[in-house]
């Protein structure tokens, strides 16, 4: 058996690291590992340059301009930072502040609207 640490994992990425394991048996652990394996490969390729890369994600070159790999590797930055950005977000809370109403669907897909002056909700039965 290998000798292993313990460490935190974001839950979306143990949710999908489960939902994809169980396709190829692997477990939610043996997952990571691969991915980890293959994220430290793409690092020491030598056709990836981290200047590069940086650049482009801080918009200083083009993504156009960059190899195959290279690109893999920028999208995969976009996606955390998109991700991020959709985490930090607390849409319910500017609305409410900004005294705007805002609608969604419920469990039931029947409409909810929130804020504003008046709280109503709609079942469309």
């Amino acid at each position: 058996m290998s000798n292993t640490i313990p460490m935190r994992v974001e839950v979306e990425l143990f949710e999908a690291a489960k939902s994809v394991g169980s396709i190829v048996s692997r477990s939610a652990t043996q997952q990571l590992n691969h991915w980890a394996r293959i994220g430290r490969e793409l690092e020491a390729d030598p056709r990836i340059s981290p200047r590069d890369i940086q650049r482009v994600l801080a918009g200083d070159k083009t993504y156009d301009n960059l190899n195959e790999v290279s690109q893999a590797v920028v999208r995969v930055g976009w996606d955390e930072r998109v991700a991020e950005r959709l985490a930090s977000l607390d849409l319910a809370a500017e609305f409410t502040k900004a005294g705007r109403s805002w609608t969604e669907a419920d469990a039931h897909g029947h409409t909810v609207v929130h804020g504003g002056a008046e709280h109503s909700s709609s079942a469309d039965a």
